[in-house]
């Protein structure tokens, strides 16, 4: 087997874990809706231009969006931290990067934490990211506790 085949199959494997992390705390709801922000959303999380409030999409338009973008925040994650990392602690941060997104993800200070070499650090960052709408959302705190967890028994 190829180098490029047993990379492309961890990586499979990996995504696959982050996305029985974010399922359970996404759901699926098919019809696009504002989020608690005010923010356009459908399917499992999905934002974006793409997503019509009102507008019902099918099982297999959710799939290829929810690959895309677990995709879109694995590659994050692996863009912007430099260290290794177990794959537990990956998994932890890419549910976290799907959910607040690849920009506020790279621009953190569990990154910056992450790549000075100091990753249970990075891992307590997870907690700070329970607000919405400058708000504490128990919903929220609840999802940073169980990856933070997650992230903690990786290391």
């Amino acid at each position: 087997m190829s180098n490029k085949a047993v990379v492309a199959g961890t990586l499979a494997g990996c995504i696959a874990i982050a996305a029985a992390v974010i399922l359970p705390w996404e759901g699926n709801e098919p019809t696009g809706y504002v989020d608690i922000v005010g923010v356009a959303t459908a399917c499992v999380g999905h934002t974006g231009r793409d997503v019509v409030v009102g507008k019902t999409y099918s099982p297999e338009q959710c799939e290829a969006w929810f690959k895309s973008d677990v995709g879109e925040a694995a590659r994050a994650v692996d863009r912007c931290v430099t260290v290794p990392m177990p794959d537990k602690v990956w998994s932890a941060w890419t549910s976290l990067a799907f959910n607040i997104g690849t920009r506020a993800f790279c621009g953190s200070t569990l990154v910056r934490k992450a790549n000075a070499g100091d990753l249970p650090g990075a891992c307590a960052q997870i907690s700070r990211w329970d607000h919405a709408g400058g708000k504490r959302v128990r919903g929220l705190t609840r999802r940073r506790a169980a990856e933070r967890q997650l992230c903690e028994e990786g290391l």
